[in-house]
């Protein structure tokens, strides 16, 4: 493939991507796009690539953003594009995140993805960030996801874990048991606001985020309420199931997620079993068994009704040596073929790569088309 692409990330761990003749060429990493020198050194970049582009005589086609109107790498992409004259094109998060393993790997013909990770803009506007997707060059369905749950406080719910748990007590008509579980911690005041929110849904937007229902795990057995640092509480819940895992190495799953014929994974059942579980580290490692089953038999039953062969794993939920590990091991056993970022980061570092062949694929199948995301079909 000859076009030459210029993708720009999206907010956290960013880096920009140069896809030139069918190379990736990458900027150094920026880091997250809240810090003014971040936003500086990612704007230097594209001026480097796209210097890089002109003189190998393949100037820049167009220029790949997320679907994310507020990142700074979406506002910078648009501003580039136009300075060009060239289609600024749209990408959906996770989409990019599956086309990144595509692309590395060379994967042809019709692919199923698994995108796991914190959250990313959905094609319908909301958060998303558990998701199984058909991939066909820049055609891409949405063919099943987790169960959504509320975030109380939208953004806070994902530096306070508790938020999430009292979620999940909500959804389960538990939530008489929020103020009596959290207030001895955190106060009645505030445990008692965000039991209001939920009551009242207020500031509680659904997502379907695999990184919020982690955060739900490992506050539901108290292994961590609030982070200090950037996915704390999912890293507690996973060192506690390997430590559980050691002592009973052939631990088999005992909680089951539901299964709906809309595509929805629901691990609601998994996680109200959390709460009451006397011993936290071998209920952390039911969870992640559970949800690699679920996962498992989810993507399974897709690539049988959709005559797929290949699966690729992207999404900075895929950190987790056991769910990779076991998703992996499980998938393998049907009879799939497995694919992972190896020479890039499977969380948003390596997503530029992704928009980049997105957008290439875009401009090869409408040359004369100015490119949109929204003109692809999705669910």
């Amino acid at each position: 493939m000859n076009t030459t692409v210029l993708a720009l990330g999206a907010w956290l761990k960013n880096s920009a991507c140069l896809l030139l003749q069918g190379q990736a060429v990458w900027s150094a990493p920026h880091g997250d796009l809240g810090d003014p020198a971040a936003c500086d050194a990612l704007a230097g970049s594209v001026q480097r690539l796209l210097a890089h582009a002109q003189a190998a005589g393949a100037p820049v086609q167009a220029v790949a953003h997320d679907l994310h109107p507020d990142f700074y790498s979406t506002r910078l992409a648009l501003e580039t594009a136009a300075a060009l004259g060239v289609p600024a094109v749209g990408v959906q998060h996770h989409h990019a995140h599956v086309a990144a393993v595509v692309a590395e790997h060379g994967l042809r013909g019709p692919v199923l993805g698994l995108a796991l990770d914190g959250v990313g803009l959905g094609s319908d506007g909301r958060p998303w960030g558990g998701e199984l997707l058909w991939l066909s060059g820049a055609q891409w369905r949405r063919l099943g996801h987790l169960q959504p749950l509320a975030l109380p406080g939208g953004d806070r719910a994902a530096r306070q874990p508790w938020r999430m748990a009292a979620s999940v007590l909500h959804a389960l008509g538990r939530g008489e048991e929020i103020l009596p579980r959290f207030a001895p911690a955190l106060g009645a005041a505030r445990v008692q606001g965000v039991q209001q929110m939920l009551q009242r849904q207020l500031n509680c937007p659904m997502s379907s985020s695999a990184g919020r229902q982690f955060d739900a795990a490992a506050a539901a057995l108290g292994l961590c309420l609030e982070q200090q640092d950037e996915a704390q509480a999912a890293m507690a819940l996973e060192q506690a199931a390997a430590r559980a895992l050691v002592r009973q190495p052939q631990l088999q799953p005992h909680l089951t997620a539901q299964h709906h014929s809309d595509g929805r994974i629901d691990l609601l059942p998994v996680l109200g079993a959390l709460f009451d579980a006397p011993d936290a580290e071998l209920a952390a490692a039911h969870f992640h068994l559970a949800l690699i089953e679920a996962l498992a038999v989810a993507a399974v039953a897709a690539a049988q009704a959709h005559g797929l062969r290949q699966v690729a794993l992207g999404g900075g939920c895929f950190f987790n040596r056991i769910l990779h590990q076991g998703l992996c091991q499980r998938l393998e056993q049907a009879g799939l073929a497995v694919y992972w970022p190896q020479q890039q980061s499977c969380g948003d570092a390596g997503l530029a790569l992704g928009q980049a062949w997105v957008a290439a694929q875009q401009l090869a199948a409408h040359p004369l088309t100015r490119c949109a995301e929204d003109a692809l079909p999705c669910a």
